[in-house]
């Protein structure tokens, strides 16, 4: 068996194209123009080029882009003041800080000053907890991202067994609350797990979310399981600098039914997916219907 392989660019395209036509159609029918800002407090280069790309998309959708870059010893004080500024900003339909911030700032209580119908990173507690509870919330980019390509390929998940290897507040949790959403049977993996590769064997989708390059091998994938590879991991191999997963793909790809590519799997729907949610909280800030095909 040779999988198929799950394409998170062109994806992406996709989601983005759907998000364009319908910002288009709000802009027409409503007069509203979707707002998304984004904040960068410091000067991290990774931080850098991905608030560069997500202004650019923002703007390529034909959403507002609002860039706020704050020196890297700005006061928590004046970080919360720009954060409630936007919160009552009627423009601005989504917030997104960037993380990590300068160690000086709780991200904790940065986070969660963010009004929560804006909080299209989907990190505030009350969305943590409306997502845990079953209610409609702002889901993370990323999790949603796998959902949407998981839905494209099988359609209904309903009754299957998944794995989540990795526990982290912004990929592991959310997406075990998401796949039970969607009537998984769920199981969360992590460091700690017993019979790792047994409980790994058992799954019919394996989502990989622990940020160790090339950890799951393919021994570990049942035949024709669906693999979600969540991990992105920089590695030295024959002299040059590449891009690895969690999972070992060449030798998983030979078992799966289908697997993401690192790079071009999981990484271009983040992006995609926090325009879809600025799109989102635009339309439920507005008392308009929600986007189909783009929330969980």
């Amino acid at each position: 068996m040779v999988a198929q392989v799950i394409d998170g660019k062109a994806f992406a395209a996709k989601v983005r194209a759907q998000v364009a036509d319908q910002v288009a159609k709000l802009k027409e029918e409503n007069g509203i123009t979707p707002g998304l800002a984004v904040v960068l407090v410091g000067e991290d280069p990774a931080s850098q080029v991905y608030v560069r790309s997500k202004g650019k998309q923002t703007v390529e959708v034909g959403m507002n882009s609002y860039e706020h870059k704050l020196d890297a010893d700005t006061s928590e004080d004046d970080l919360l003041a720009l954060i409630d500024k936007l919160n009552n900003d009627p423009a601005v339909h989504g917030i997104l800080v960037q993380l990590p911030l300068p160690k000086h700032l709780n991200e904790d209580l940065v986070i969660n000053s963010i009004d929560p119908a804006k909080d299209v990173d989907g990190f505030h507690i009350s969305n943590v907890g409306l997502l845990g509870t079953g209610q409609k919330s702002m889901v993370p980019c990323t999790p949603l991202g796998c959902l949407m390509m998981l839905r494209d390929y099988h359609g209904s998940l309903s009754g299957m067994d998944a794995v989540v290897i990795g526990r982290s507040n912004i990929v592991g949790k959310p997406m075990a609350q998401l796949l039970l959403g969607d009537s998984c049977t769920v199981t969360i993996a992590h460091s700690r797990t017993k019979d790792l590769p047994d409980v790994v064997r058992r799954a019919d989708i394996v989502v990989a979310a622990v940020g160790r390059p090339e950890m799951v091998p393919g021994d570990w994938i049942k035949e024709g399981a669906t693999v979600i590879d969540v991990g992105i991991n920089r590695i030295e191999r024959d002299g040059k600098n590449k891009l690895v997963g969690d999972v070992d793909y060449a030798s998983a790809a030979e078992r799966a039914g289908a697997i993401t590519p690192v790079p071009g799997g999981v990484g271009p729907m983040t992006i995609a997916c926090l325009l879809a949610n600025t799109l989102t909280a635009c339309c439920r800030s507005n008392g308009l219907p929600e986007p189909e095909g783009l929330t969980a």
